[in-house]
């Protein structure tokens, strides 16, 4: 019998950690303490770093907005993560507004695509970029951002992967976040 995929994960900033972190900031909203290194690990227990300065827990759902057809594309050109090509990464935390959480689910799914194109976008650049969307508000325990987003990408890409940031950033679904920090990440090939 194989083990279940894990759903549950850390984002561990302290000293130790396969990602160097070359980059941290405040783009909405307070930053995080600076750190050298950030460990992604499954949240299983087994990991507890006495020097971390910050622990983010996340957990992998179903895709919310996402229509079907959507859902395909996305499935079909989505690279995995842990390319060995892939020695550029991000963590981007997010926390968007009342305001967000007060619409339906079809109102912030207009916002979402209808508006902001958020998936069109995506899209426009994979399979260059992985990404692994983690949920925050689902966890018991409160947590100071609702979503951490994972990407992964090689040096040759880094030019495409701040397009994709600048395009979400500049749509009308980041008027409702109010707290986001990017972090930028590399590791040895």
């Amino acid at each position: 019998m194989t083990a279940a995929p894990a759903r549950l994960f850390d984002f561990i900033g302290g000293a130790e950690g396969a990602w160097r972190v070359d980059r941290i900031g405040a783009v909405s909203g307070d930053s995080l303490p600076a750190v050298a290194r950030l460990q992604m690990v499954a949240a299983d227990g087994s990991v507890d770093p006495a020097d971390a300065a910050w622990r983010l827990r996340g957990i992998t759902s179903n895709e919310r907005y996402v229509e079907r057809t959507e859902k395909q594309q996305l499935l079909a050109r989505q690279p995995a993560l842990g390319r060995p090509e892939a020695t550029r990464a991000a963590l981007i935390p997010i926390r968007k507004n009342a305001a967000w959480w007060a619409m339906t689910q079809d109102e912030r799914r207009a916002v979402f695509e209808a508006q902001s194109r958020h998936i069109a976008i995506g899209l426009d650049y994979l399979p260059a970029v992985a990404r692994r969307l983690h949920h925050c508000r689902d966890l018991a325990s409160p947590q100071p951002f609702d979503f951490l987003t994972w990407f992964e990408y090689a040096p040759a890409d880094a030019e495409a992967f701040e397009a994709l940031v600048a395009a979400l950033r500049a749509s009308p679904e980041w008027a409702f976040v109010d707290r986001e920090v990017d972090l930028r990440l590399s590791r040895d090939a």
